[in-house]
């Protein structure tokens, strides 16, 4: 079959982008063609205008209907804006669809997120137009984000209950949790597959190599430095002032005991090593929460390395850091699956963890070996996620043992590996897929 991937962006670091990635080289695998039709401009994939990520008309519609505390336009205006927009949208998708002979499509959030609402409403009514089959990928809902909670118009409401997702026999959804598929179901009286985010397991493991060398010392980091590696993106939810705050109290309680020992892997940290903070996450649109993990870590005396231009200029991969850290941190409060948590197992490296909803739900059964957090969580003044003080004895405690103990540390993330090679890998993900498209044929 010819199949179209459809998202607002490909290609980058997003939880979003990985996933689509694996499921194209399975369909490959499994004889498709498959092509993205993306809001990233590459000369390799169909582009559409209108599906980009930070489009400047949508950013103005997002900032109308959902952001500004008063409104100026009639219900009639914004309709016919979205729907004019949606207009265009269909007519440059439909044409792709024509051209490339599409048979199947698989978008990605666009018909369950709501931040675009325009090109959701026109994918909708493309598929209902065409009868195209369409396999509808759900990473994140409407509803789970506080963005979308209160539009500003009665329009967008009814088009968000209509819309996304939409209720249409020739569509398949498929949601990457439980409480997604629980809730959808409550929600909109709509079925879906659960199917887990995974990773290639078969791939080469990240090791050191003279490239990542260089990366490290490019970062200013001494050879026995100490990294804790925070992957994700720079956004709220990924709770970072938690590995501040960790890393903190790491360095203050542990930092004499660890110059006295060695590392795990035989490394002696002197007086005059580091513990840090690495991040080469993409830095969104989110000025305001950086400005306060920067005022964080100044006041908890963390050096943060800010370092998503190694990726986007410098040439080195995520995988590089992976391959030079000592330990990750993966603090978020809330996650669809967790792509960064799968990546770690992979890349056999000890994590610190949040008991987020889904882990609790999804993964912990099968008993991971990690530094946790625990769950339950405040907000500060500032309106940053805290925890209670006593919630941090046992993970810093975990996290020497994890750095100091060469076979508990070995045992642990060999374990960790195994566990998400059986249950979270691109095998499993085949065999589910083989299925779904199957059943639809």
């Amino acid at each position: 079959m010819n199949i179209a991937m459809i998202h607002f962006r490909t290609k980058q670091t997003d939880g979003v982008s990985l996933e689509m990635d694996k499921w194209r080289n399975v369909l490959k695998d499994l004889g498709h063609n498959v092509i993205y039709i993306t809001g990233t401009k590459d000369r390799q994939e169909e582009y559409i205008p209108g599906l980009e990520y930070k489009n400047k008309r949508n950013l103005k519609l997002v900032n109308e209907i959902f952001k500004k505390d008063n409104t100026f336009k009639k219900e009639e205006q914004i309709k016919e804006e979205i729907y004019e927009y949606a207009k265009q949208f269909k007519m440059e998708l439909k044409e792709i669809i024509d051209r490339r002979s599409i048979d199947l499509m698989i978008p990605n959030n666009i018909l369950s997120l709501g931040w675009n609402i325009p090109v959701g409403i026109g994918l909708a009514e493309t598929i209902k137009e065409l009868d195209i089959k369409t396999i509808a990928h759900h990473h994140d809902f409407y509803w789970e984000r506080e963005l979308y909670q209160k539009p500003n118009y009665e329009i967008v409401k009814i088009m968000l209950e209509k819309y996304f997702p939409p209720n249409f026999e020739l569509i398949r959804h498929v949601v990457i949790n439980r409480i997604a598929q629980k809730k959808l179901m409550n929600k909109k009286d709509i079925w879906s597959e659960v199917v887990p985010n995974v990773f290639d397991f078969q791939q080469k493991l990240w090791k050191i190599n003279e490239n990542n060398k260089k990366l490290k010392r490019e970062l200013g980091l001494k050879e026995n430095d100490i990294i804790f590696l925070q992957a994700t993106r720079i956004a709220e939810r990924k709770a970072i002032e938690l590995a501040i705050n960790f890393v903190s109290k790491f360095k203050e309680q542990y930092k004499e005991k660890i110059i006295k020992n060695r590392l795990y892997d035989n490394r002696e940290f002197k007086p005059d090593n580091e513990i840090v903070l690495v991040m080469p996450g993409l830095e969104e649109d989110n000025q305001v929460y950086i400005n306060k993990l920067k005022e964080l870590a100044q006041k908890r005396d963390v050096k943060i390395i800010w370092a998503h231009n190694y990726l986007e200029e410098k040439g080195y991969s995520l995988w590089d850091f992976y391959a030079i850290c000592d330990m990750i941190t993966y603090p978020s409060i809330k996650e669809g699956w967790g792509n960064q948590l799968l990546e770690g197992f992979f890349s056999k490296k000890p994590i610190l963890i949040y008991e987020y909803p889904v882990y609790k739900t999804d993964i912990q059964k099968h008993n991971p070996i990690v530094a946790s957090l625990g769950s339950g969580y405040q907000r500060n003044e500032k309106d940053l996620i805290t925890i209670k003080e006593k919630r941090y004895e046992k993970p810093l405690e975990e996290t020497y043992r994890l750095l100091t103990d060469k076979e508990y540390r070995k045992e642990a993330v060999n374990y960790n590996f195994v566990i998400a090679r059986r249950n979270f890998s691109k095998k499993k993900l085949k065999e589910i897929i083989e299925k779904l498209i199957y059943n639809f044929q």
